[in-house]
């Protein structure tokens, strides 16, 4: 199991890049999962079904099975949230898990940046930024500049980049807890 991630800020198109690689890693072969960072609390339920109402009774933990699926929601209570390595350990092993989120924490990374956002890039800041997806050029950036919209080319990035589970979650022992990125400020002309 190798991991990438892919981290920028809000609006810079994390997800649609995400919505458009998943497919094209498939098309390849590539047996993909994906973490995803929340900044705020979420609900993956609805009120009214069971599994919602399971936990709003204080479930711990609501596990919901069908023949197509199954889901396990874990409530946190006053436990710290997780780290991305206690995360990655939850994962049925795939060939490449994705990361979407979780900038400041010490995984490799594609950065994904939108000039349109008028938001700073992170490389300056944030650890290992492996290479840099843009609609826009990047001067003077340390690290390969692949386009925004050019899906195969990040895709054969993220193949490229990928390092592997145990590597990866030596690294995040190493760095320690991931320090806070400061909230993006318009970049000045």
């Amino acid at each position: 199991m190798r991991v990438i991630g892919l981290a920028g800020w809000s609006g810079a198109g994390k997800t649609t890049l995400l919505l458009r690689l998943i497919p094209e890693l498939n098309r390849r072969g590539v047996v993909v999962s994906t973490v995803k960072h929340a900044h705020h609390a979420f609900e993956v339920d609805e009120p009214g079904k069971d599994s919602f109402e399971h936990r709003a009774a204080g479930a711990r933990e609501v596990l919901v099975a069908s023949k197509r699926r199954w889901a396990l929601m874990h409530e946190l209570l006053a436990e710290p949230e997780p780290g991305l390595a206690e995360l990655l350990a939850r994962l049925s092993p795939v060939d490449l898990v994705i990361v979407e989120g979780f900038k400041a924490a010490a995984h490799p990374k594609i950065e994904v940046h939108r000039a349109q956002n008028d938001k700073p890039f992170l490389f300056p800041e944030v650890p290992n930024v492996r290479a840099i997806a843009a609609d826009c050029p990047v001067p003077d950036a340390p690290v390969p500049v692949l386009p925004l919209d050019d899906v195969a080319a990040v895709a054969d990035a993220a193949l490229a980049l990928a390092e592997p589970l145990a590597g990866v979650v030596a690294a995040l022992a190493a760095a320690g807890p991931p320090a806070r990125v400061a909230p993006a400020r318009a970049r000045r002309p």
